[in-house]
């Protein structure tokens, strides 16, 4: 089905671009797409005022011309060792005490394991990461579409919205820049295009 087509190709590339440093195997083919002139012709949310302005932040951000490079941006967006503006963990948004493994990680890992589902997490990472449920993603629009809006409705589109108006505010750097705003109007398609329900709930970020 086109929709579940759609959202696995969208939710991959952002997934992959949150989860792995640029110069990685798995993100820099992914650049040389994203230096394609017509990328954002293919990509099927949001408006082409919108998409033209994420690939023009995009572009900046990975033709050199900042005094920051991505791998840099990378380094200190997601790993650290200062803190982070923009935590990429889902518990820091949805648990009161803004931890890691909170409450909220340990019910999105129940629901896995309930489901059968082994997430994809290669480095010991909090269930919840960004980059990480953006793959499972758009790993459930290929292989399991039946659980693909329960993930959306209850477990990552209640905190993702923030996420990525947070990455886009503080983030420094145009490549991740254009790619929250990218983000957020992904986000905002794939919940108008399924007509998702998402339950309000307080966030502490």
């Amino acid at each position: 089905m086109k929709q579940e087509l759609d959202i696995a190709v969208t939710a991959k590339l952002l997934g992959a671009l949150l989860y792995y440093p640029p110069s990685s195997e798995e993100v820099t083919p992914l650049l040389t797409f994203l230096k394609t002139e017509g990328w954002i012709r293919q990509w099927p949310y949001g408006s082409p005022e919108v998409l033209a302005e994420s690939a023009s932040l995009i572009a900046q951000g990975v033709n050199g011309s900042c005094t920051e490079s991505v791998d840099e941006a990378f380094q200190r967006l997601f790993i650290g060792p200062y803190a982070l503006d923009a935590p990429p963990w889902g518990s820091v948004y949805l648990d009161k005490e803004s931890v890691l493994f909170g409450e909220s990680t340990l019910s999105f890992r129940w629901w896995l394991d309930s489901n059968g589902i082994d997430p994809l997490n290669q480095n010991n990472e909090p269930e919840d990461h960004i980059g990480l449920m953006l793959m499972m993603t758009a790993w459930l629009a290929e292989q399991w579409p039946i659980l693909l809006d329960e993930l959306l409705e209850f477990h990552l589109l209640t905190w993702a919205p923030r996420y990525f108006e947070l990455l886009k505010n503080t983030a420094n750097h145009p490549f991740y820049q254009g790619v929250a705003k990218l983000g957020l109007v992904t986000l905002k398609g794939w919940q108008e295009q399924r007509d998702l329900v998402i339950t309000k709930q307080q966030l502490y970020r």
